[in-house]
């Protein structure tokens, strides 16, 4: 994944004006060399090299059409409405969900400023990096099972994540993660609400982001941009993702304001993000941009301006009015768009990590995504009974076996259905296991927070769900 060069070419000696600051990315590549896509063996103290591909393939879905089960679904909420399986991805939601913890170098980089500037547009990064991800990934997730859980140890980047799901409808789940060194504590839940809309099919991940950088005694709060797939009918499925996250801290009253651009009519925008970081007195700070499936810089407000302005002078020179190519059957998607045009003077925040080269065969997966559902030696024994790794749907598909993972899915689901029946017969009320729901001490709104315990490794009141 990143090489090391790749965090040393940023401009970190920023003019010394008022509104500039400096900042040495240089040492992000400590947290993040140990992702290299050509990773060493394992080391001599016995630590485990994860696997760089899948056991099998994706699937081609190209003698499948889904146009028969959403021609009635238009406008409707899609979580309750059964699409086939090959449409799918071999991972539930709650693994996707912890891919928000691929670049959580930057976070351990936040808890080393000093300036809480500096610290805000390094959590900018963070939050822009933790939805990189979705970048061409179409397949759709298994739904979670009600008390499904999945946990995330990595010992080398320094932390550990629990989620589960805590409610089935609607659906809703919830994540902690916490630093091994009491550094940190990221924590959030997610309730993906999906609507189709004749040609793409929207997603609104409703739910608040939580970082706490302990040391610092700060708080980060904000929420993910709406993402959407076109031409979920006919042509080439393509993503994009757009609308304002806004990050607060908490403690200094310093904001940052994001917008991930939709690409427009002839797709100039596409992927880009803009935005900027104002202090308490509402100063603008730093000018953030970049692409969320590329990178992000940061320049001081006054060169940003007078860049862009610059640019425009140009643009009016050389630009004639386009014509419009009329009705098209497809949301077409806009050709591959020049890298990020870099400001003299920027500072490079965040860079994405390749992709490996088989990355299209293997339903478009980082390599960090690649190691989700791989069970490693000894772990088995540890795992709590719900943990989405011994799901026998997931793990029948990501082994290429599609009937034996659509007949297993249907069996946990039926199951699932009759414990519910179950309950509601007896007036039994489903209980979380390791989340409950109370007030985030930020916000103040109501949210989904972990009670602790889980890493204890007592499981005996785990559901049986698989």
């Amino acid at each position: 994944m990143n090489s090391e060069e790749e965090f040393y070419d940023a401009e970190t000696g920023l003019e010394s004006d008022e509104d500039s600051c400096e900042v040495n990315f240089e040492d992000a590549q400590v947290y993040d060399s140990k992702h290299s896509s050509n990773a060493s063996t394992p080391q001599a103290n016995g630590v485990w090299e994860r696997r760089k591909t899948l056991p099998a393939p994706m699937i081609s879905r190209c003698d499948y059409s889904v146009w028969g089960i959403l021609k009635k679904c238009i406008g409707m909420e899609l979580s309750k409405i059964t699409m086939p399986i090959v449409f799918n991805e071999p991972l539930s939601f709650l693994q996707r969900m912890s891919e928000y913890m691929e670049h959580t170098h930057l976070i351990h980089k936040a808890c080393t400023l000093s300036d809480s500037i500096d610290r805000m547009q390094v959590v900018a990064a963070f939050a822009v990096s933790s939805v990189a991800s979705q970048w061409d990934r179409t397949g759709k997730p298994f739904n979670p099972l009600l008390g499904e859980t999945y946990e995330l140890t990595r010992e080398d980047e320094g932390y550990r994540l629990i989620s589960e799901q805590v409610s089935h409808h609607p659906p809703i789940s919830a994540f902690h993660a916490q630093s091994l060194k009491q550094e940190f504590e990221f924590h959030g839940s997610i309730y993906p609400k999906l609507k189709f809309w004749g040609k793409s099919v929207e997603a609104e991940p409703k739910g608040t982001m939580t970082l706490e950088l302990l040391k610092r005694k700060e708080a980060f709060t904000w929420t993910n941009p709406l993402c959407c797939v076109h031409n979920i009918i006919m042509g080439k499925l393509w993503i994009e993702q757009y609308g304002t996250v806004e990050i607060v801290n908490h403690n200094t009253g310093d904001r940052c304001v994001l917008n991930f651009k939709p690409c427009g009519m002839f797709g100039k925008e596409l992927h880009k993000v803009e935005g900027y970081i104002q202090d308490k007195s509402k100063k603008k700070r730093r000018v953030l941009y970049g692409k969320w499936t590329e990178c992000m810089y940061s320049v001081a407000p006054k060169v940003y301006e007078a860049n862009k302005k610059k640019a425009e002078k140009g643009d009016a020179k050389k630009n004639k009015p386009e014509q419009s190519a009329g009705k098209q059957e497809t949301e077409d998607m806009p050709g591959v768009q020049e890298t990020v045009s870099v400001i003299t003077g920027s500072a490079l925040l965040w860079r994405i990590t390749p992709r490996p080269a088989h990355s299209e065969e293997m339903y478009n997966f980082t390599s960090f995504t690649m190691t989700l559902n791989e069970l490693e030696p000894g772990m088995e024994r540890l795992l709590a009974p719900t943990d989405c790794r011994l799901r026998p749907d997931v793990r029948a598909m990501e082994n290429g076996d599609l009937d034996t993972a659509s007949v297993e899915k249907d069996r946990l689901e039926e199951k699932q259905r009759a414990t519910r029946k179950e309950c509601s017969k007896d007036e039994e009320e489903w209980s979380t296991r390791w989340f409950r729901l109370g007030t985030n001490p930020h916000t103040g709104a109501q949210d989904w927070l972990y009670t602790g315990g889980y890493f204890d490794r007592n499981y005996t009141d785990c559901p049986n769900l698989y």
